[in-house]
Formats: C-alpha cells, sequence, structure tokens
C-alpha cells in the first residue's frame, strides 16, 4: 500500500481535529439545540402575546381581531378616549412597581446587551414588560408589537444561555436566534427575521451563527403558522409596474419617505425630550398621554393600536388623498405620544403605517398626473412601506425582506430597492443614525464610530482595577492642602480612566468607593487599563470577524 494512502487517516485528522475543537469550544451543537427550542418557545409566547392583546381590547372593543378602524367606528366616543387613559393607568402601575427601568423594552436593550458582556435581559423582567405592551397596544396605545417580542424572545434566549453557560460569542448568537425567531413569527417571514438578527442585533454576518438563527427562525414560523396559518400579514390587491419611465417616480417616492422619516424621528425624539423635562410624577405620564391618544382616536380612530387594519385600506386604495395626509400627522403624532408616555410598544408598524399612506398619497398624485403611466395606489404605498421603514430603522436589507415577505409579492424588487436605498441614504446624511442608534446613544452607547467607542464607555474602573485584600485596614485618601486629590471611582469608564492617567501623567492612582469618596479600595494602573482596552477590542473584533 503507497504510503501516502497509510497516512490518510492521520492526515484528515490532522485537517478537522482543529475545527472540530473550535466547534466544541464554542459549544455549538448546544447553542443549535437551544435556537431550536429557543424558537418554539418564542413562537408560542408570540402567539400568546397577540392573543393578550386582543383580548384587552375586546374589553372595550368587544373585536379580538386586527379590525380596529371597523370596531372603533360602533364605539361611543367616551369609550375611545377613556380606553388608553385606563390602559395607561395600568401601565403606569407596572412600570412604577414591577420594572426596574421604569419602562416597558425593546430592540436597543437587545442590541446594548449584545455589545456589553454581562448586560443580560431579566425573562423575569421581559415577560412584565410584555404584559405591560400587550394593555399598552390592547387600549389603543400607538406602536407596534414587533419590538416588544423581540425584547421578550431576548429574555427567554438569555435564560437559555445561562442555564446553558455558554461562551459570550455563543450568548450573542443565542440572543440573535431569538430576536430572528420573534420577527418570523410575528411576521410570518422567515428570511426577513435572519437577516434582521444578522443587521441589527449581531451588526455584521457571521457563517457561525447562521445555523442556529436559522433554526431559531424556521421553528418560530412554523408554531405561528400551524396557529394564525400561511397568510401574508397584508392582503395585496394585483398589482404591477405600468411602465419603465416609472422609475424616475420610484425615485421622487424614495424622496418622500425620506421626509416622512426624518419627522418621524424628529417627531419621536423631540416629544421624548419634552415629556423629560416635565415634572410629573411617573404613574401619571402614561394616563396624561393615554388621554392624548384618546383624543386623536375620536377623530381618527386609523391611529389607535398597531394600525394594521388602516394599513391594509391603504394597500388597497381605500382611502382618500385628504384622510392619507391626515392619518399622516395622526399616527405621527400619536406614536410620538405613545412613546414619551413610557407606554409599552415599538416603532416598526408604525414605520410601515407611514410609509404606507405617504406611498399611497404620491400614488394618487401621481394616476392624476401621469394616468397612463402610474400604476396602481397600492403599489407605491408598498414600496413606501418598506423605504420609510428601512430609513427610521436603519435596516434596508431585513426591511426590504420584510415588505417582499408581507405582501408574498417579489415582482417589485427593482422599485423597492430604489425608493429604499434613496429614503436610508437621505435620512443617514440629515440624522446621521437610526432611531436605535439614537436611543443606545442617549445611554451612552455610541455604536457607529466603531467598537472603541463602546468598549471605552462601557467597562469600568472595577473591571481592571486590583482591589485590597478584604481583611486590609481600611487606608483613607490623603492630599496636600494645596492640590486637588486625583482619584478613580469604581464605577469610573475606561474612557475616564485613560483620560486621567494622561491629564495627570500618572501611572497608578487610588481607586475609592463610590459611595465613600475617602476610602481607597484599590489602586488601578495605566498598563492594565491599557491592556483591558486592548482585550476588549481584540474581542469585540474576533467576534465579528470569526466565521
Amino acid at each position: 500500500m503507497p504510503e501516502i494512502l497509510k497516512n490518510l487517516p492521520s492526515l484528515i485528522y490532522k485537517w478537522i481535529e482543529p475545527n472540530l475543537s473550535a466547534f466544541n469550544a464554542d459549544r455549538q451543537l448546544s447553542v443549535w439545540f437551544a435556537a431550536l427550542i429557543v424558537g418554539a418557545i418564542v413562537s408560542i409566547a408570540a402567539i400568546l402575546f397577540r392573543e393578550l392583546i386582543g383580548l384587552v381590547q375586546w374589553t372595550w372593543l368587544f373585536d379580538r381581531t386586527e379590525n380596529v378602524v371597523s370596531a372603533a367606528k360602533d364605539t361611543p366616543w367616551f369609550v375611545i378616549l377613556m380606553a388608553p387613559v385606563i390602559g395607561g393607568a395600568i401601565v403606569g402601575w407596572i412600570i412604577t412597581n414591577y420594572l426596574p427601568l421604569k419602562r416597558t423594552g425593546g430592540i436597543p436593550d437587545v442590541m446594548e446587551a449584545r455589545a456589553i458582556d454581562g448586560r443580560d435581559i431579566g425573562l423575569k423582567d421581559a415577560v412584565i414588560s410584555a404584559g405591560a405592551t400587550a394593555v399598552s397596544l390592547g387600549t389603543g396605545a400607538s406602536a407596534g408589537r414587533e419590538g416588544p417580542m423581540v425584547h421578550l424572545a431576548s429574555g427567554i434566549a438569555t435564560w437559555f444561555s445561562n442555564f446553558l453557560k455558554v461562551p459570550h460569542g455563543s450568548h450573542n448568537t443565542l440572543l440573535a436566534s431569538g430576536t430572528a425567531a420573534a420577527v418570523s413569527a410575528s411576521f410570518n417571514a422567515p428570511i426577513a427575521g435572519v437577516l434582521f438578527a444578522h443587521e441589527i442585533v449581531l451588526g455584521h454576518y457571521s457563517r457561525r451563527s447562521f445555523v442556529p438563527i436559522v433554526i431559531a427562525a424556521v421553528s418560530g414560523t412554523i408554531f405561528s403558522r400551524l396557529w394564525f396559518g400561511d397568510v401574508a400579514a397584508f392582503e395585496i390587491p394585483d398589482y404591477q409596474i405600468t411602465s419603465y419611465w416609472e422609475f424616475p417616480a420610484f425615485a421622487i417616492l424614495g424622496l418622500v419617505c425620506a421626509l416622512v422619516s426624518v419627522i418621524f424621528q424628529f417627531a419621536l425624539v423631540s416629544t421624548d425630550y419634552v415629556a423629560r423635562n416635565i415634572d410629573i410624577p411617573l404613574f401619571w405620564r402614561p394616563v396624561v398621554g393615554g388621554f392624548m391618544i384618546g383624543s386623536i382616536g375620536i377623530f381618527f380612530p386609523e391611529a389607535l393600536g398597531v394600525g394594521y387594519e388602516a394599513t391594509d385600506m391603504a394597500l388597497n386604495n381605500q382611502l382618500g388623498l385628504g384622510l392619507l395626509f391626515a392619518l399622516l400627522v395622526a399616527k405621527t403624532a400619536a406614536t410620538a405620544i405613545t412613546i414619551a408616555s413610557r407606554f409599552g410598544g415599538g416603532v416598526f408598524s408604525p414605520a410601515l403605517y407611514l410609509g404606507a399612506m405617504a406611498g399611497g398619497a404620491f400614488g394618487l398624485m401621481a394616476s392624476n398626473v401621469f394616468p397612463e403611466l402610474a400604476s396602481s395606489q397600492g403599489l407605491y404605498a408598498i414600496l413606501g412601506m418598506g423605504a420609510v421603514a428601512a430609513a427610521v430603522l436603519g435596516a434596508p436589507f431585513s426591511t426590504t425582506m420584510i415588505v417582499f415577505e408581507l405582501t408574498g409579492g417579489y415582482t417589485l424588487s427593482i422599485a423597492l430597492l430604489l425608493a429604499v436605498s434613496i429614503a436610508t441614504g437621505i435620512n443617514q446624511a440629515i440624522h446621521g443614525h437610526s432611531l436605535f442608534e439614537w436611543q443606545l446613544e442617549m445611554r451612552g452607547l455610541f455604536f457607529r464610530d466603531g467598537p472603541h467607542k463602546y468598549v471605552v464607555r462601557s467597562n469600568k474602573v472595577k473591571d481592571f482595577m486590583t482591589p485590597l485584600e478584604q481583611d486590609a485596614e481600611p487606608i483613607y485618601l490623603t492630599t496636600k492642602e494645596d492640590e486637588a486629590p486625583v482619584f478613580l471611582q469604581e464605577t469610573d469608564s475606561l474612557e475616564a480612566a485613560l483620560r486621567m492617567f494622561d491629564d495627570n501623567g500618572l501611572p497608578d492612582l487610588p481607586v475609592v468607593d463610590s459611595k465613600r469618596d475617602n476610602i481607597i479600595i484599590g489602586h488601578a494602573t495605566q498598563v492594565k487599563a491599557l491592556s483591558h482596552f486592548n482585550k476588549a477590542l481584540v474581542a469585540a473584533s474576533e467576534e465579528e470577524h470569526r466565521g
């Protein structure tokens, strides 16, 4: 037998052994199995979440379906006014007494948990947050159910991750798997769920994470389809692109949708800023906000709740031009008030809603100007949905796929990509970041500036300091009378520590108790601070580029 054949088994083993070792080191088989279970549980949770929203809605509309507009027309005005007020009182009681952050959770919390090691999403808090959101949406608050569902899914994934004690990279994979399952189950859109998990939660494409994310998305979709059926979220009429001469109109629609997304984000940011500067007890914020939402709902019931029925009406040419413009204003105001008032809910569905209204209005005007060339109002509404949502969320790939899967049609792909790209580009030029990134920057996390920014701001002095012995005698900070004390606190950021070392030219600084600033609890050196910074950067880079 030739020598090479004798050595072939050994050569094969040497080839695959390092790969299998790396595979086992990340507990990949456990992660795959966990992703399957997470996907199934998330799907069941999504079903229960939607049914709970419908049950709350039934208490005042006597209707558990998406047909909020139809049911509201047969409901007395004072009931429409008071439903969000009562819902706001319940939500205010929940967030005041049972949620540590004094707000419900959403997609930015999942992005933060992915970026910062040790920043977990507690399952108990996620369940309570989902309950508060179900009350919010069920009583008419204007928001989406997808963001809160992603947050709940991440709480479930975090529990499994902690139970299995997987490495940080695999923990992030399970977070993304929960996200994929939530989006897939909510929209009946598994491909979009996979893309959304990579684009928003992971922030990069990962071959290592692809398999468990797909497993979770498929698992989540199957259970959802068994319960709700394999149907698209919206009823779409027959449509077609009448002429290639329409593409300039599609580009202009992208400009219009960029304007809508920019105004929508400004409305959310400014309303939140005003609310933060009003001195009012936390309990009363959703109550006052509920009164304002109910007041809008009396005149525009289309603005209440998730808004799927109104979106369907725009897609099916059932709304006039004047009402389309009015609903753009009403929905923007109602959603901004909802978010600022601490109601639970996300912005995905409102963004789709606004896009449908903007696209529908644009399509009506285009058909009046160029009746021979313009396609149907419904086609422009579909394009608007994708363009506005992609610009607001900062997720053009997954949003495009979501629109494809929501509407059940792929024939408008070129037109949709054109509108989405223009709207996203202009929104980026004006705002500089997506709504999720803005919410994270309010917490001091600057993802768009690269990993080094959130590394130096999320890591603390306590992560690299050398503490004193537990039984050591207390050491008190002493300084000369003519000198200001130079010290660090264990809660200071790595960025603040590096600046302190540089400003004072000292290689070693005392670390004092943040509650008692004259007692030294340890020491921090510039060498250890820089070493910790480098290790954190390397870990972030390895996670992003590892296949």
